[in-house]
């Protein structure tokens, strides 16, 4: 599994930050960082609360 961002659209809230702080950070510069993009399978249930959770959809998973 992969962590996948759309920077375009990224808006930096933090949602996903809130949800999944070992995989998403937003730091002093106002930036989202992905701190794991390929993380273990067992985040998967987190990671999709990510993704339903984002307000501007940039966050998806591949393989």
């Amino acid at each position: 599994m992969k962590v996948v961002v759309d920077f375009d659209k990224c808006e930096s809230n933090a949602v996903c930050m809130g949800i999944a702080p070992d995989v998403f950070e937003v730091r002093d510069d106002n930036f989202l960082y992905v701190l794991q993009e390929e993380p273990p399978e067992a985040m998967r249930a987190k990671l999709q609360e990510c993704v339903h959770g984002c307000p501007t959809g940039a966050i998806s998973l591949g393989e």
